[in-house]
């Protein structure tokens, strides 16, 4: 059981509980909801009504029962670790490793390493913030608690959550920089092929492009909303797709079952309030491709 505890504030005295879980300590309803019913809410040590007006200096204690729990084995598989703390981990992922299972994928996938990592032998919940696609490489963060999920992703696509890319693009962009405004949908009839469509949801993605040779650019990019293969289908879009890219360009003999897509960049504040910043090294392939 998840405990979250808080001190009251000078200026939150006079408040009731709810205001402060809601507010200050950054609780979900249903996060709410569950301590409310199946928890603990305790102010100094006595158990109250969620109703209750709150004293600065008081010390506020919200115990949260975990939902059930879905099936998720260990697996061996090593992982990279790029930074931990008590509530969340940021793995450089390695492609193609599948985040989720399916059905035709269940043991080796980033879900089985990261439960195994943990050590939790039964009741692991797996929680991602971002998510990366089979064939994309990099860094990506996974929350150890629902408090840690639902806290990190409110704050995905603000200025204290950043994500940048580096793609291996066929072809050169027409301009050297810029932000590709192109609303994405689900192709009609498809399971997971997206397309550019006036009636698509909105998707802004901004680029820069880093260097170029052999015919191919290092574009960076910087995701300004968060949309299924959105790099991907933009960067098609104007001509450039992704290196390897099965889906929406050409599959490589350099690049099996994977494609020329890194999340490199990562910036975000910790529920502790910490800065963290963080990289991870563009993949040798890349280099060996746009200088060959």
């Amino acid at each position: 059981m998840l405990a979250l505890t808080r001190v009251i504030l000078p200026e939150e005295d006079g408040k009731v509980i709810r205001q402060i879980a809601l507010q200050g300590m950054s609780m979900s309803y249903a996060q709410f909801k569950r301590a409310k019913f199946q928890g603990e809410i305790l102010l100094d040590g006595e158990s109250v009504h969620a109703a209750r007006r709150v004293r600065a200096g008081q010390t506020l204690v919200i115990r949260v029962p975990e939902m059930a729990a879905a099936a998720v084995a260990p697996s061996a598989l090593k992982l990279s670790i790029a930074y931990e703390d008590d509530d969340l981990l940021v793995v450089d992922k390695p492609a193609p490793l599948p985040s989720v299972s399916s059905p035709k994928q269940q043991s080796e996938t980033l879900a089985n390493a990261v439960c195994a990592y943990l050590g939790v032998p039964e009741g692991f919940i797996y929680r991602p913030v971002n998510r990366l696609d089979k064939g994309t490489s990099g860094l990506m963060v996974v929350a150890k608690h629902a408090h840690s999920q639902q806290f990190m992703q409110k704050r995905l696509h603000s200025d204290v959550f950043t994500r940048e890319y580096l793609a291996l693009c066929d072809r050169i962009p027409d301009k050297p920089s810029g932000v590709i405004d192109a609303p994405i949908r689900k192709a009609d009839g498809a399971s997971i092929r997206r397309v550019i469509a006036p009636d698509g949801k909105p998707a802004r993605t901004q680029y820069h492009v880093e260097q170029t040779g052999n015919g191919r650019s290092l574009l960076r990019l910087r995701l300004l909303t968060g949309r299924t293969h959105q790099i991907r289908v933009h960067l098609q879009s104007i001509g450039c797709p992704v290196t390897g890219d099965f889906l929406y360009g050409e599959e490589h003999p350099l690049l099996p079952r994977r494609f020329a897509l890194h999340s490199a960049y990562l910036t975000f504040e910790t529920l502790q309030k910490k800065h963290i910043r963080l990289e991870s090294a563009v993949p040798d392939v890349f280099m060996k491709l746009l200088k060959a």
